[in-house]
């Protein structure tokens, strides 16, 4: 795809792969709207023309769940097109065999969309009649009949990563024990070993945020090395995770209330890879007495 405002249209026969799509591409980064009308297709690229460039990728998801608008869809595209010929688009279109969408809504119970009487079959086949013209001017057209779900994902994954824009979401929470693991968290560093600043009057009411804490904190040989390995460890995770398809990690490090030493590691670690990985930090508990 093209440097600029780059617009996925995710599109294709129901049953074949559209939410798998649209998750992934959320993933790394995309903004995506599920089941957008095809008349709005314009109107939502003025939208994006108004960001003033905090939106450069997005991904629509269309199909025959916007009834009689979609048939509308071509034009619409042809509408953008005049409308904002900077907006670059490309058309991805899901398909897969009958037997394959066959098993796939029976699996999940769901009443496809075009079924009468329950005849899916069928309602494939109708819905493939309607979908022609807009498979005929696919830029992309996955089969997604051998597909399992998180190998379809790493496809869509492969496909619309730029190289250059692979990062991991790394989110960092500190926390404290006493209150409590956070449950969302992949992994969870104990810092409770560390040197407590709890004890020291002047830094009880403070958190690690604050410079006399934070140098507390870290002016310790023992959190000097624990920092060095933790970072070690991180850096050399993240690609390994990247490796595997996954895109988001987050990150626990918990000291007993959360207030002082959790913090400052959790600010160290967000430190190191802000420049470098989608980072983020939280101090859940740093509030609290």
């Amino acid at each position: 795809m093209q440097a600029g405002i780059n617009l996925l249209l995710i599109t294709g026969l129901s049953g074949a792969g559209k939410s798998v799509t649209m998750q992934a591409l959320e993933d790394i980064g995309f903004f995506c709207v599920d089941n957008l009308p095809p008349a709005l297709i314009p109107k939502f690229g003025d939208l994006i023309i108004q960001s003033l460039g905090k939106v450069t990728k997005v991904a629509l998801v269309c199909d025959l769940r916007g009834g009689a608008f979609f048939s509308d869809l071509m034009e619409a595209l042809g509408a953008l097109e005049l409308k904002a010929p900077h907006i670059n688009y490309q058309i991805v279109f899901l398909e897969a065999d009958d037997a394959t969408i066959v098993r796939r809504f029976k699996e999940t119970r769901r009443r496809h969309p075009l079924a009468k009487d329950g005849r899916i079959v069928e309602g494939i086949a109708e819905e493939r009649k309607m979908l022609e013209e807009i498979r005929g001017n696919a830029d992309l057209i996955l089969n997604t009949s051998a597909l399992k779900a998180s190998e379809l994902r790493q496809k869509i994954l492969n496909q619309f990563s730029q190289i250059d824009d692979q990062h991991m979401k790394v989110d960092i929470m500190s926390f404290g024990f006493k209150y409590g693991v956070p449950i969302e968290a992949d992994m969870v560093f104990d810092v409770r070993f560390l040197p407590n600043p709890h004890y020291v009057d002047s830094l009880r009411p403070l958190t690690g945020k604050h410079p006399e804490v934070y140098d507390y904190v870290m002016k310790w040989p023992i959190t000097q090395a624990f920092s060095q390995k933790l970072l070690d460890m991180i850096d050399f995770l993240i690609p390994q995770f990247r490796k595997e398809g996954k895109t988001q990690v987050v990150i626990g490090i918990g000291c007993t209330g959360g207030k002082h030493r959790s913090v400052a590691l959790a600010e160290t670690l967000h430190q190191h890879l802000k420049d470098r990985e989608w980072s983020s930090v939280v101090h859940r508990d740093s509030a609290k007495e």
